[in-house]
């Protein structure tokens, strides 16, 4: 298998942290591929036509987006990062809410990044913060218990992609300080941002 990525991208490191969970490392060609929606460099156009990463070429075709590929190597492995039963909404619905910031978060990112300055529109770009201050605050008051419940072996994917969603945060808009205020949510990430597979897939750059 070759999964396409970026080693800069919250989709890519989602799914790189679960590699590294399930201990398919050995199994995956990593090929580096880089663009932006304004020029899309080395993306994989031919596997995925949206022009994103990342991709899973796989001997039955390449997949994407990150849940679909996640979805897949959780099967593949037997991981156990989705459960069954009634617990499983409660992952795909944290997995989508993580989804979510990381969504608001690049459209801010491109925006400052890619956008001339005079034409950046500060309404549009605190409306997206907005969507992501509400989704933090949410965590800190209905989420800890899901966050805090032990597990063993392979996490929570809903943990996983929240792990990579708060670390882009770190990463890309530390000056927001998305901690302050939310004493339990950063507990858990300091915690979880400490493991080795969330160590060993930190974004540099």
């Amino acid at each position: 298998m070759r999964l396409f990525h970026s080693p800069t991208s919250p989709y890519v490191r989602k799914v790189m942290i679960l590699i590294h969970e399930t201990g398919l490392s050995d199994r995956i060609e990593l090929v580096r591929s880089v663009g932006t929606p304004l020029d899309p460099g080395s993306l994989p156009l031919a596997q995925n036509p949206l022009g994103k990463v990342p991709v899973l070429d796989t001997l039955d075709g390449a997949l994407f987006d990150s849940r679909v590929i996640c979805r897949y190597l959780d099967d593949l492995a037997g991981a156990g990062a989705y459960p069954t039963g009634a617990a499983l909404w409660r992952t795909l619905t944290l997995e989508a809410m993580a989804d979510g910031i990381l969504d608001a978060a690049l459209l801010l990112v491109y925006e400052m990044r890619l956008r001339p300055e005079n034409l950046r529109f500060q309404p549009w770009t605190d409306a997206q913060w907005s969507k992501i201050a509400r989704a933090i605050d949410t965590l800190e008051a209905d989420w800890t218990p899901h966050l805090t419940t032990p597990r063993s072996g392979c996490p929570d994917m809903g943990h996983i992609a929240l792990a990579a969603a708060l670390g882009y945060l770190d990463f890309r808009l530390d000056a927001q300080n998305w901690r302050k205020g939310h004493p339990k949510l950063a507990a858990w990430a300091d915690g979880f941002l400490m493991r080795p597979s969330v160590l060993a897939t930190a974004p540099v750059g």
